[in-house]
């Protein structure tokens, strides 16, 4: 019975030899028989060339310039601005000095006879300021306390590199409960 089995499996793995798709093996085998494998050769590598950098004595563009001015009051109030820099830079800096203006808040004032004082919050401290007081990262001198703000000097440093003033003013907050 085997023997019998084995023997009709045989014959039906000869009915299917493929004998009808013998044409298209033909046809596909005639349409590329001129066709070869093909690889394009590598591109050549160009070895590298180090450039050597001559212009070490030009200014260097990255490096702020200064402009220097003809003018004489130019050239005065440069140095002047410069010397209070670099006096501000040596300094023993006070605690508001170390915040931002924009993080400082003026949330009070008090005033006995002619001192004016100004109360600022600065995270979770309360500092008592008054005229001649240094704020801000700056270098802002506080020069005149009204009711309802803190005016400032500073010294800051422009692009070329100079030192100028400009004025700052930090206003007085309204109560959080209050609208």
């Amino acid at each position: 019975m085997n023997r019998l089995l084995i023997a009709a499996a045989a014959l039906a793995l000869a009915a299917c030899d493929g004998g009808e798709h013998r044409d298209l093996q033909r046809e596909l085998q005639e349409m590329t028989q001129d066709m070869r494998g093909r690889v394009d050769p590598l591109p050549t590598v160009k070895p590298y060339e180090p450039y050597a950098y001559s212009s070490f004595n030009l200014a260097e563009p990255f490096a702020p310039g200064k402009i220097k001015l003809d003018n004489k009051a130019g050239n005065a109030s440069e140095g002047a601005n410069t010397e209070l820099a670099t006096f501000h830079q040596n300094r023993a800096k006070e605690p508001l000095e170390a915040y931002p203006l924009e993080s400082l808040k003026m949330v009070g004032m008090l005033a006995r006879g002619r001192d004016h004082h100004a109360l600022v919050r600065a995270d979770a401290g309360l500092y008592r300021i008054r005229i001649g007081n240094y704020m801000g990262q700056n270098f802002g001198v506080v020069t005149k306390i009204n009711d309802g703000e803190i005016v400032l000097k500073e010294l800051i440093q422009d692009g070329s590199g100079d030192w100028t003033e400009r004025s700052s003013s930090l206003l007085l907050q309204e109560a959080e409960g209050k609208k």
